[in-house]
């Protein structure tokens, strides 16, 4: 099967990139713009023609789009998550290769919903950002242009590689820097959103599934279940060996301790409709490092909390049953191998 890999240097794609390597039955060919590609190509200023001429040489039977960005303003997100996909679509209309298209799309696309429900792939669109509307623009290129074409919606995902300005990521450096620095304390805010976390490995099981399959349409991607940032910071700090405490500064009352030295346990639970455990605020000894995971970092003193960066709200879950049912897929890598991988790259920094 000759594959044509887009986007193959980002976070999703390289690990896509090793997956499908990985299979004899495979000849992939990559196109992107960094200097690992095969062809480099942009497909947010590159012309359809262009495109269509390297589909008629090459010929693959199915074209997997991981390109795109998280960040930058409103015309930024357009360009490489609307405009590209636009341009993908219309160079595979007018090529005679007949190829299937995988696009990956995000969770971020749904907006916020209702705490303690599953979305499902009929859930009305309702982005929370920029960059939700800007995929989900091009989610509808894809599903309006009479391709055989497959969208991926692609939840919160972690792991190895997990970018350092995301959530996760975020919290890991600052742990990190914490524990060079000698702290005792690091204080949190805005640990209170739950996520459905997807290992990016997983999900690049996931891609290669959907291009052997005939399903079409959109599909979830994630593990159905949506665990609280707090549970995941504490399982983050019981990895990492942090011997300080964890003080989320936002908590409701009685559960402001997250993690207090080593064998604090945590329990990533199954689908995440409670609160994680209830510890009462012990006071901190030495130095302390502040932290908004979702925001910025700040001295010690006054927090202030941000919002998410996904414009999702407070909580978000998948409903995983269209994965199981038309691709045979499943999650399978637990949260807290994910987390041991983000904090091994992190560790790699000390």
């Amino acid at each position: 099967m000759r594959v044509l890999l887009l986007g193959s240097g980002g976070y999703l794609g390289r690990y896509v990139a090793e997956h499908l390597l990985a299979d004899p039955a495979v000849q992939l060919t990559a196109l992107g713009r960094g200097d690992d590609a095969d062809v480099r190509f942009d497909l947010s200023s590159g012309s359809p023609g262009a495109l269509t001429r390297f589909l008629n040489a090459v010929h693959p039977g199915v074209v997997i789009n991981c390109a795109g960005a998280t960040r930058g303003g409103a015309r930024e997100l357009t360009r490489h998550n609307t405009v590209a996909v636009a341009t993908v679509c219309e160079s595979l209309r007018r090529s005679g290769c007949g190829a299937r298209l995988v696009q990956i799309g995000c969770s971020s696309e749904y907006g916020p919903s209702q705490p303690g429900s599953s979305t499902a792939e009929d859930a009305v669109p309702r982005p929370g950002g920029p960059y939700g509307v800007s995929k989900l623009a091009g989610t509808e290129l894809v599903l309006g242009s009479g391709l055989d074409a497959v969208v991926l919606r692609v939840f919160s995902p972690v792991g190895p590689g997990t970018p350092a300005g995301s959530p996760l990521g975020r919290l890991a450096e600052a742990m990190r820097r914490a524990m060079q620095a000698g702290e005792s304390e690091l204080k949190l805010s805005g640990l209170g959103v739950q996520r459905d976390f997807v290992d990016v490995r997983d999900v690049a099981r996931a891609v290669h599934a959907a291009s052997l399959s005939a399903a079409q349409g959109v599909v979830n991607i994630g593990t159905g279940r949506a665990v609280r940032l707090r549970e995941a910071a504490s399982v983050l700090a019981r990895v990492a060996g942090f011997g300080g405490s964890l003080h989320e500064i936002d908590a409701p009352p009685g559960r402001g301790l997250v993690h207090h030295g080593p064998g604090a346990g945590a329990h990533i639970p199954g689908p995440a409709h409670g609160h994680g455990p209830g510890h009462g605020h012990a006071p901190g000894h030495g130095p302390v490092h502040q932290l908004s995971v979702a925001g910025e970092a700040h001295a010690t003193g006054g927090a202030a909390t941000f919002p998410y960066p996904d414009g999702c709200g407070s909580w978000q879950q998948a409903d995983v049953r269209t994965a199981r049912d038309r691709l045979g897929w499943r999650s399978r890598i637990p949260l807290e191998e994910s987390l041991a991988d983000i904090w091994m790259e992190a560790a790699c920094r000390i």
